[in-house]
């Protein structure tokens, strides 16, 4: 056993989620929404963010505001947080936490981050997507510019 409890397996398999998701914000802070495209499930996805008021329910409700983001979100660096990893009894479903802290140039974030990743076709795959701000009482929202809030 190792750090959470992992064993062996799920060691390996927290990294694989980890990587995966560190790929996809690397990519989402070049401008360029094609990591969460990659690795967000095209059948079976749910997503909350405070900019919404109500959950989306699928891929195609979500795919307008990746277009919209396309090319408009940079940030020079992130702080990605305290990253864990928990598992199903047959590791096939797999919750990723952490914390996210980033100045963008459309507004400077920071949120507890959720994805619930689950083996599809032997892919790790988003099923669940979550972005809570971390004490929002605190956030200045009269600098998030159009593009943040298009979806």
């Amino acid at each position: 056993m190792s750090e959470f409890g992992y064993t062996d397996e799920q060691k390996m398999l927290a990294e694989e989620i980890i990587q995966l998701e560190i790929n996809a914000l690397n990519r989402w802070f070049d401008g360029d929404v094609s990591g969460y495209r990659k690795i967000w499930s095209k059948t079976n996805f749910s997503y909350f963010d405070i900019a919404k008021p109500l959950r989306i329910d699928s891929y195609g409700e979500i795919e307008p505001f990746l277009d919209d983001l396309e090319g408009k979100l940079f940030a020079e660096n992130y702080d990605f947080v305290n990253p864990r990893v928990q598992f199903s009894n047959d590791n096939q479903t797999g919750i990723l936490t952490y914390q996210l802290h980033a100045k963008t140039n459309l507004i400077d974030t920071h949120y507890n981050c959720i994805e619930v990743f689950q083996k599809e076709n032997g892919k790790w795959q988003v099923i669940h997507s979550c972005w809570a701000a971390i004490r929002p009482m605190d956030w200045d929202y009269s600098t998030i510019k159009a593009a943040a809030l298009s979806f």
